[in-house]
């Protein structure tokens, strides 16, 4: 009985030295509700899909087949749809039971449409009241109080991960209905120069070539990195020594002709190409996540995404913190050449009295401090081979145990 004891103990000690987590799809999860294909079918054409997959701690208040229908038949835009729906992906777990036992009795929710920056003041925020007999009541801040949308049951639940309920009706919110221009409409380098894009917006606007290349990709989608203003002052006299062809491809170079959300480019990691890319001039960078960050790296420089100044399909401008250099026109810097070695001393060499103490400011070229990341290539792969090989080391171990154990 000892021995079948130890046995198990360690069998729990194996089994727990690995955690797994499964992340949510809120398509498959509507997929299960056929009453509630046009409300996920919209999510999946507004790209919200993608952005409620890649969050945690999230409400969706879906709406039946019939409740979109309604809302479809006043014709609104796709961009309208979509601040819509966004209204309807509060940014906090609301369970039934959490919904049954608001503090207070009522509690205020910020929304997926709040995030954006699209709606002004606190639109995008919305009413949880529990009112009287046990029903939950819902209502935009911009509805004047009125709390006439209702929870009506739960769809699925994942506590405290995602939590997808049915509502009455689509809550109703001037602001998020309100028409939006049309793609071709927007001017894109207003949006950047309001936005601290400005040095940028008015070298693209100085360049009618590559400024017609957006505009022209608008309607088609169209997604734009803008380099922040100190960052590219800095680099303009590199800019205007670059021949006319350059200084096109160049600012095409930060213009993708395809939307791109940012959860999608969280998930869509990998090489992208550019307003530049033609044939053989690949023009391109790569996008790569940095924990909660999306980067975007050329053979040189790693720019951050570090702000949206719009995300409305289709279009998308974000903008980074450094100037991306494209390795068509912009040569990496040579790695430079190692230091020699110094010359080794013989063990019985007598040592002259007039040897010079090495300066404490040279530093040696094998330093960590040289190391473009702060740690020594050698010994951060023998770190993570330690850790390789003692996981390793751990489940032998316990499986030699045990079956030591079992011919006891």
């Amino acid at each position: 009985m000892q021995r079948l004891t130890i046995l198990l103990s360690l069998l729990f000690l194996l089994s727990t030295s690995t955690t797994f987590t499964r992340g949510h799809n809120i398509t498959r999860i509507l997929g299960k509700h056929p009453s509630f294909s046009t409300f996920n079918h919209y999510l999946t054409l507004t790209h919200l899909a993608g952005e409620i997959n890649s969050r945690t701690t999230i409400t969706i208040c879906a709406v039946d087949n019939a409740a979109m229908s309604e809302l479809l038949s006043k014709h609104p835009s796709i961009a309208t749809v979509k601040n819509i729906l966004s209204l309807h992906v509060l940014l906090d777990y609301f369970g039934t039971k959490k919904l049954h036992q608001i503090r207070e009795g009522t509690a205020l929710a910020a929304t997926m449409f709040q995030a954006t920056g699209s709606a002004p003041g606190s639109t995008g925020f919305v009413n949880i009241t529990d009112v009287k007999g046990g029903k939950v009541a819902f209502g935009p801040e911009d509805n004047e109080g009125n709390l006439d949308v209702f929870y009506v049951k739960s769809l699925e639940e994942i506590p405290y991960n995602i939590s997808v309920i049915q509502i009455s009706k689509v809550l109703p919110s001037d602001v998020a209905a309100a028409p939006t221009p049309e793609p071709s409409a927007m001017n894109i380098t207003d949006i950047m120069s309001a936005h601290g894009c400005k040095v940028f917006a008015d070298t693209l606007i100085a360049n009618p070539e590559a400024s017609k290349t957006y505009q022209d990709n608008v309607d088609g989608g169209l997604t734009v990195f803008c380099p922040l203003d100190d960052p590219f002052k800095a680099f303009f006299p590199k800019f205007k020594n670059l021949t006319a062809s350059g200084k096109v491809s160049f600012l095409e170079f930060f213009g993708v002709p395809i939307y791109q959300s940012l959860a999608m480019l969280k998930s869509n990691n990998g090489i992208m190409n550019t307003l530049a890319t033609d044939g053989q001039k690949k023009f391109d960078f790569t996008v790569q996540n940095d924990g909660e960050d999306v980067t975007l790296k050329t053979r040189s420089i790693t720019a951050k995404i570090v702000g949206t100044l719009i995300d409305e399909q289709p279009l998308a401008i974000y903008t980074i913190d450094k100037v991306l250099l494209p390795k068509e026109l912009f040569k990496a810097a040579p790695t430079p050449a190692p230091a020699p070695a110094p010359e080794k001393e013989v063990a019985d060499a007598p040592k002259s009295s007039k040897h010079k103490k090495p300066s404490s400011d040279v530093v040696p070229s094998d330093s960590p401090a040289d190391s473009p990341d702060g740690d020594v290539a050698d010994q951060t792969a023998d770190d993570n081979a330690s850790v390789t090989l003692y996981g390793g080391r751990l489940v032998a171990m316990v499986l030699s145990l045990c079956s030591g154990l079992l011919l006891l």
